[in-house]
């Protein structure tokens, strides 16, 4: 039997929830956990994939969200989507991810239509990198600090440092793909690979230790995201670390170089 043959792909994890009256219900596999608890992208994802489930239909893009991961979640959890506000042009939605009847994870998503302006400029340049095909794995280098839930990914190590090699300079460029193609829409599956990579802080660790994200937000800078090859370039660099808890930032681009996700997070470490 093969890894493939064990995995359980994003598309069929997506699929398989449930809805009991306006409350979405999954079971996620081992396979997709870090550790015993849900990873932040995947929380990400399984809410967005709850809101257009109940509310999708007609919603504009989506623009940001905003994430606190309160308490462990999973391996079953329920997702309770509540319309906040919905406008002309935007809306406002909140899921609650109930873990075991505790609250695990409260999102707030803000979708908005495009409108006219006078305003248009990007000074998000990528980094220069090689070709994926170019690069060495990333997650087999990574060894023992690769959570579970990364062999539904492929990565490539594009630039910076590697986890657990007591860097001075905390950061990753990674190239990274879902192995699932299926995945429908693909803000869903950015939303779970936008957070896959482990926290920039550990490229300064000397061993293996804990760590747990607080906080995550990010901002979509594409109404129709796309990328060759299934391709995302994807960096988080560590600006401050202290006390136990890091600040990182977080972009990720296309296989263009065009900017696609900009975002920070606050995580604490226990080494």
């Amino acid at each position: 039997m093969t890894d493939a043959d064990t995995r359980t792909p994003l598309s069929r994890l997506l699929a398989s929830m449930t809805l009991d009256n306006d409350v979405s219900h999954v079971h996620v596999p081992d396979d997709w956990l870090q550790g015993r608890a849900i990873y932040g992208g995947l929380t990400a994802a399984l809410c967005l994939q709850a809101i257009y489930d109940q509310h999708g239909a007609d919603l504009p893009p989506l623009r940001s969200a905003l994430l606190s991961f309160i308490g462990p979640a999973g391996p079953d959890v329920a997702l309770k989507p509540v319309v906040v506000r919905r406008g002309k042009s935007t809306a406002f939605i909140t899921v609650d991810m109930l873990s075991d009847d505790k609250i695990a994870a409260r999102a707030t998503f803000c979708f908005g239509k495009a409108r006219d302006s006078s305003v248009d400029h990007a000074r998000i340049k990528a980094p220069q990198v090689a070709a994926p095909d170019d690069c060495d794995s990333f997650f087999q280098r990574a060894g023992q600090t690769a959570p579970n839930f990364t062999q539904h990914f492929e990565g490539r190590f594009a630039g910076g440092s590697m986890p657990v090699t007591q860097s001075d300079d905390p950061q990753y460029v990674v190239w990274i793909r879902h192995r699932d193609t299926e995945i429908d829409p693909v803000i869903v599956g950015l939303a779970a690979l936008a957070d896959a990579l482990p926290p920039a802080a550990m490229a300064s660790f000397s061993d293996v230790a804990p760590i747990s994200t607080m906080t995550w937000m990010f901002d979509v800078l594409d109404d129709e995201p796309t990328t060759d090859d299934g391709w995302w370039l994807s960096q988080s660099v560590a600006n401050h670390s202290a006390d136990g808890y890091s600040s990182q930032a977080m972009r990720v681009w296309n296989s263009a170089g065009k900017p696609v996700i900009v975002g920070r997070q606050n995580v604490a470490v226990f080494a």
